[in-house]
């Protein structure tokens, strides 16, 4: 083998060692390359590595506060925080909680400015500010934090650090935080108040971590200042909480619009109401107002000329009812289209089982005249499609699919007649838009970060309730109406007042069909018991489209009033009666935690912080 490789005629520049031509030594020289890389292995873990990249923390040596609280109860805290960092650092993470429970389930935002954050020397160290959560994340830059000690003065000013109750005052104040992850070696509180608070001030203070009652700390007092300094370090998750006492009349208490100035700002989802509220009117204002028609409400003798029932009905409120669509089955009686004959099933001949209408086309479609309106032939065209009579009963989860048709007319005709800018179909679409606006505001709002919305649920539960009400409010305003829509408005109210406040008097004056006639309008308005309670005695003959299943023997139309209203009743279920199957739908619109109540990470202020 080594001569063939040797005679070959083109040889290796650099032959092979001869370590890979024999096999048995190839073996046992690879054993030993192992052996050399296990000792080369071994002898680069027995080589020190520099201290730097070795070791690498830090440590809190020492943490003091310097809380100055002013008369109107402002407290100035002066946090200086020396470091000690092994190895190399960039800076600290100092985060401090600003929203907290508030009573009933709401939310207590503590408001904090930071005024300065600077070094030893009194230089300003660079910083960024950020939400965090319900925290406050001060990020500070520390040039040089590498094998060395350092110190970082956090100075900020707290508006409502302070509690009031009804016997005293409190300040409740977490000085360290029990979230920093390394040990604090020492820690020592100075607090001073007004010059009156002297003799009337206790103190106490908690160690441990969150949850602690135990107290390796001293609290003395001494006039208008309060000492507090640890006595032992503080392991890591442990803080120093102070507590102090402060009798009523040294401090002033914020007044009534600054307490509700504090409430709205640390439960901003209250704002909601007020922001449906100004959307809402602005839309109203812009497309939704009606003009002022130059005329007040008087009584009127008759309806607006060439108004059907159902457009008069529709127009009064801008809704389509379903007694605006059932009375014009009576119109179409009394103009002598239809007659209606009721039928009774009886048990016994005197337990009436089950009513129905029998309903006859007095009219073919060749006599029907240009006075009827677009919705009222639809309707007899459904109601007869199968012969010149049917029974109501058999329009039952037929005639469902025609409503949307005659409610589509009714709404066509009144924009035919030049009464809406803004018709109620526009106008709801407007308004659908609006709330969607609104409710994505409200979610980029949350989503983006910029203010939470949801630190209380009742409130947000609540705010939701009357923002809706008052978007329901304003939408059901929302159609606008031209000056000849405002005016056919207001002369349709005088009519319906007309027929809320007929006298005798003027009713003997009237023709002798002015009831049966004006019938279906008092349907339509609401007030057909008043138009019938005015007849009443008066009218005696009952009307020839109408047959009672027993006659007549003392007609009152009073009587006939309550019929054509239970008529109209089993009228709409028929009506907007559908299968099961079917998807087509009806058609038819605290107190205070002084005396032994505290404990440590309890009270305002608290935190940690982290190195990076």
């Amino acid at each position: 083998m080594l001569h063939h490789r040797a005679n070959h005629r083109n040889p290796p520049r650099n032959p092979v060692p001869t370590l890979i031509l024999c096999p048995s030594v190839s073996c046992g020289l690879t054993g030993v390359r192992r052996w050399l890389l296990f000792l080369l292995w071994w002898l680069a873990l027995a080589v020190p590595e520099p201290a730097s990249a070795q070791v690498r923390n830090w440590r809190v040596t020492d943490f003091q506060d310097t809380i100055s609280i002013a008369p109107d109860g402002t407290a100035l805290v002066s946090e200086k925080v020396t470091l000690a960092f092994v190895g190399e650092w960039h800076g600290i993470h100092r985060s401090i909680p600003i929203e907290y429970p508030g009573p009933q389930g709401t939310n207590y935002t503590l408001f904090l400015n930071v005024v300065s954050i600077t070094d030893d020397n009194g230089k300003k160290l660079r910083y960024d500010s950020t939400k965090s959560g319900n925290d406050l994340d001060l990020k500070i830059y520390i040039p040089g934090a590498t094998d060395t000690t350092r110190i970082v003065n956090v100075d900020y000013r707290v508006r409502n650090g302070v509690r009031f109750f009804d016997s005293y005052d409190e300040f409740y104040w977490n000085v360290t935080g029990n979230d920093w992850p390394v040990p604090i070696d020492h820690a020592s509180a100075f607090v001073t108040l007004p010059e009156n608070a002297a003799g009337g001030l206790r103190a106490q203070a908690f160690t441990g971590t969150y949850g602690s009652k135990q107290s390796e700390s001293t609290a003395e007092v001494k006039g208008a200042d309060v000492l507090f300094e640890t006595t032992h370090p503080l392991s890591m998750r442990s803080g120093v909480t102070i507590d102090i006492y402060i009798p009523q009349g040294v401090l002033k208490p914020p007044s009534a619009l600054t307490k509700l100035a504090w409430f709205l700002s640390s439960n901003p989802i209250l704002f909601l109401p007020l922001f449906t509220l100004a959307v809402m009117f602005a839309l109203w204002y812009s497309v939704g107002r009606d003009p002022d028609p130059g005329v007040s409400v008087a009584p009127q003798y008759e309806p607006p000329k060439g108004m059907s029932p159902a457009e008069a009905g529709t127009l009064l409120d801008d809704t389509i009812h379903p007694r605006d669509i059932t009375c014009t089955i009576v119109d179409l009686a009394v103009r002598g289209y239809i007659k209606i004959e009721k039928t009774e099933e009886k048990l016994a001949n005197f337990l009436v089982l089950h009513n129905d209408y029998l309903l006859t086309l007095l009219r073919p479609v060749q006599q029907w005249g240009p006075d009827l309106t677009p919705h009222e032939r639809v309707m007899l065209e459904n109601i007869f499609q199968g012969g010149a009579e049917t029974r109501l009963s058999d329009l039952k989860n037929r005639f469902y699919t025609v409503i949307p048709i005659v409610r589509q007319d009714i709404m066509n005709a009144l924009k035919n007649k030049g009464i809406y800018t803004l018709d109620p179909e526009s106008a709801n679409g407007y308004s659908i838009v609006t709330a969607v606006i609104i409710g994505i505001l409200v979610i980029a709002v949350q989503v983006l970060g910029w203010v939470n919305l949801f630190y209380s649920i009742p409130l947000v539960i609540g705010s939701v309730l009357v923002s809706a009400l008052i978007w329901w409010l304003f939408a059901r305003q929302m159609t606008a109406k031209t000056i000849t829509g405002a005016r056919t408005q207001i002369a349709v109210l005088g009519f319906q007042e007309f027929m809320n406040r007929v006298d005798a008097d003027r009713i003997k004056r009237m023709p002798p069909d002015t009831f049966e006639k004006f019938l279906p309008y008092a349907m339509a308005l609401g007030v057909e018991h008043h138009w019938a309670q005015a007849f009443d005695g008066i009218v005696k003959d009952p009307p020839k489209w109408y047959v009672s299943p027993n006659g007549y023997t003392g007609f009152s139309p009073l009587y006939f009033s309550s019929s054509m209203h239970s008529m109209a009743s089993d009228m709409h279920q028929v009506f907007v009666s559908a299968p099961r199957s079917s998807s087509g739908g009806s058609g038819f619109g605290g107190s205070g935690g002084f005396s032994g109540g505290g404990f440590s990470g309890g009270g305002f202020g608290g935190g940690g912080g982290s190195a990076f």
